[in-house]
């Protein structure tokens, strides 16, 4: 995700020689087609002229977008680009987007939920001017929302409901200079314990009962299933890499007024918190899966953090982007030395996590399931194959990260629930190697995995230890330095990662995942830039400059693309699989030029398929989903306020795309400077609801509507029709979005 409190794609660039993007498109050419054809018809594909960058961008169908094999069809028209010439023509800057949201007509959207709203027994309401204490932020819904997820309750008849469920949504991270009234003002001496405390609150995961009465939704505020978990809740760790020395911490004793050091170290099986939950994924079993990314920005030090190869932790202090000034936002080291990597060195070790929540029950404790690895994890999406083999798809959200998928041992049992308890705590974690010829290898990290040097992981000094089962616990801790060992495939860092529903006769295994951005893609590289992350592990974090390859094809990536790949045999426990890219975003207008520190072709058009053509275009894809029907729909994260290289892409929005053409149209548009992320259904299909992220972003504690006041300035009421929406700041939130005939949305 982007955002201030995240790393920016800000580097000097150098140049390079690299193959043109047409030359790898065109190398792969025949092998694409071959991938599409179970989705696109022969006439089809003759009409497009075949699957060249462009190829598909003529191709339009009338509205409404037909059905076809497992897609039922869009039927509704894109909305505009939320642009700033489009802001100046309703009478507003030009120097921002419009600050609202825009739906289809045909359609109603509402704020649902917002950063400081009550969600559990004495939570108490938001006063908009974010006085409210730690302790009252801990009942509260967090800040800065971000994956989500409807787990409808159950009828009479068993049967799932679509007017009541628990929605639980990640709150990844949080804008410290509007969450407390006066900024952190750290200068002024006035960063307490109790401004740390409120930040921890903030971050985490919020559980919502949500429900529907006269076909008006809204939060039950005193629900027993109400609850945060927060950076400072009880979790267990559990898997292959619990109780190892690595993951053994200093204890504290965590009370409102501090952490306290009891002399001694945990026993590495349990942990305090979750963190920077980015994306998120569910099992079919009924548990919710944060997932943390960011983590390592919430650590920082006043002293030197050791980032020599040369130590163990150094070297995974360096891999994994822990340093001093952590992201420059929180400070939390000041208050709480539990964040303080220089006096608490494995705290970093317990976040980086999968954390298995289960929504149903406020009593249960998470678990960071540690056999699905440690890296930035933005999402989990499951598929159970036709064997009940079942495996999560994952993305490591960082420029020149991996994809992973972990296969779990045991098999799912539909039937019993209890059954699968267990079942993120054994299996196989791979990452994946896409090869040229569009087929591509996933590459096991397992003790006797062979990696590019010659040497058996177990061999490996990063890895090796007394067993086989430390061996694979240090594989698990440190699994981006494993992944660097066995040769994976660097991508545009990955984000959400959606499966195709098998349903309408498709019956691949079909996985998709976005690739954001990289802008040091194609660069020259250089001793601190190498072109590749090093075989040993040693390669600081986002730090390389690889060239372009057949997966990620285009220099200076600016605006991203969706990937996706189907495994051989129709089976999750493949080891094998072909891929092709599903989209390459792009503004289809823009002048823009490759700067001459690239070589190569420049391509920041992209081949969306919209009629007319430049309707739908987007750029920074982030979130990823599948509704149960099979529409996909596409989130973005870009500056979002239709400046710089998206001057005419306009704010951030959300798309929705056939599987089998293509062929895209823009939903939903944003408020300004926010970001959209976040969407799930009921049962039914009939409400939506979908996430906006740090609206009015950049903002200073002294002016903290300087860029937007949404939601408050585009609906005076919450959902309930009822309550009044405070003023005074903007406010992270849920929308839900229905349709006026009562239909599926996207129909």
């Amino acid at each position: 995700m982007k955002g201030a409190s995240h790393p920016t794609n800000d580097v000097t660039l150098s140049q390079s020689s690299v193959p043109s993007i047409r030359d790898v498109i065109d190398a792969v050419e025949a092998s694409r087609r071959q991938f599409i054809k179970t989705g696109l018809s022969a006439t089809a594909l003759a009409s497009a002229g075949g699957l060249t960058l462009g190829g598909l961008v003529n191709t339009v169908q009338a509205a409404p977008t037909p059905a076809t094999l497992g897609f039922p069809g869009i039927g509704f028209e894109s909305v505009p680009a939320n642009t700033r010439a489009l802001n100046v023509s309703q009478g507003g800057s030009a120097t921002s987007t419009v600050d609202r949201i825009t739906v289809p007509a045909g359609y109603t959207a509402q704020v649902f939920v917002s950063w400081g709203d009550a969600i559990m027994p004495g939570g108490t309401a938001f006063t908009g001017t974010a006085s409210e204490t730690a302790a009252q932020q801990a009942k509260q819904f967090g800040m800065h929302n971000d994956g989500m997820h409807f787990f409808p309750f159950a009828g009479t008849n068993g049967a799932p409901l679509s007017d009541r469920g628990v929605l639980a949504v990640n709150n990844e991270y949080t804008h410290e200079d509007i969450l407390f009234t006066d900024g952190q003002n750290i200068a002024g001496g006035n960063y307490t314990i109790d401004k740390t405390r409120k930040s921890q609150n903030a971050h985490g995961v919020s559980l919502v009962e949500a429900r529907r009465v006269n076909g008006k939704w809204s939060v039950v505020k005193s629900s027993p299933y109400g609850r945060r978990i927060t950076a400072n809740t009880p979790c267990r760790i559990s898997g292959p890499a619990a109780g190892h020395a690595l993951m053994k911490a200093k204890a504290y004793t965590i009370t409102d007024t501090g952490s306290v050091a009891t002399g001694g170290t945990t026993n590495g099986l349990t942990a305090n918190g979750t963190i920077n939950n980015c994306a998120h994924g569910i099992t079919p079993w009924g548990t919710y899966l944060a997932c943390e990314e960011n983590f390592n920005g919430n650590f920082s030090s006043d002293s030197a953090v050791p980032t020599s190869t040369a130590t163990e932790v150094g070297k995974l202090n360096r891999r994994y982007g822990i340093s001093s000034a952590g992201f420059g936002v929180y400070n939390w080291h000041k208050n709480d030395e539990r964040f303080d990597p220089v006096k608490n060195p494995n705290e970093p070790h317990l976040f980086g996590w999968v954390v298995e929540i289960d929504p149903y029950n406020p009593r249960s404790v998470p678990v960071k399931r540690t056999a699905m690895g440690r890296f930035k994890h933005e999402s989990a999406q499951f598929v159970v194959d036709s064997q009940n083999n079942v495996a999560f798809y994952m993305g490591d959200d960082e420029r020149n990260e991996y994809i992973y998928k972990f296969v779990c041992a045991g098999k799912f049992n539909p039937t019993n629930k209890a059954a699968n308890r267990d079942l993120l705590d054994s299996g196989t974690l791979y990452v994946a190697r896409f090869d040229a010829n569009l087929s591509g290898q996933w590459l096991a990290l397992e003790p006797d995995t062979i990696g590019v040097n010659g040497q058996a992981l177990r061999d490996n000094p990063n890895f090796a230890g007394a067993n086989d089962a430390e061996v694979k616990a240090k594989i698990l801790i440190k699994t981006r330095m494993a992944a660097d060992a066995v040769g994976a495939t660097m991508m545009d860092r990955p984000e959400w990662t959606g499966a195709r529903p098998r349903i309408g006769g498709f019956d691949e295994v079909e996985v998709y995942c976005t690739l954001t951005n990289n802008n040091r893609r194609g660069n020259a590289p250089t001793a601190s830039a190498p072109a590749a992350n090093a075989a040993d592990g040693s390669t600081a974090a986002a730090s390389a400059n690889p060239p372009v390859d057949a997966a990620n094809p285009r220099a200076d990536n600016d605006f991203g693309h969706i990937i996706r790949w189907r495994e051989t045999g129709k089976t999750v426990t493949a080891t094998s699989f072909g891929w092709d890219i599903f989209a390459q975003a792009g503004d289809s207008i823009t002048t823009k030029t490759l700067g001459s520190t690239y070589t190569g072709t420049a391509n920041y058009q992209g081949n969306i398929v919209d009629a007319p053509n430049g309707s739908a275009d987007y750029g920074a894809p982030d979130g990823l989903w599948f509704d149960p029907f099979g529409r996909l729909w596409v989130q973005t994260d870009q500056v979002g306020d239709g400046s710089g290289d998206f001057i005419n892409i306009g704010g951030n929005m959300m798309v929705c795309a056939d599987p089998n053409t293509g062929e895209t149209r823009r939903f939903m548009t944003a408020p300004n400077k926010c970001e959209v992320t976040g969407v799930t259904m009921t049962p039914d299909g009939k409400t939506m609801w979908v996430g906006i992220q740090h609206p009015g972003e950049d903002a200073l504690s002294g002016n903290p509507i300087q860029f937007s006041n949404w939601p408050q300035n585009q609906w005076a009421v919450e959902a309930d029709g009822v309550t009044a929406l405070p003023a005074g700041r903007p406010r992270s939130s849920v929308v839900v979005i229905t349709k006026d005939d009562g239909g599926i949305i996207g129909s």
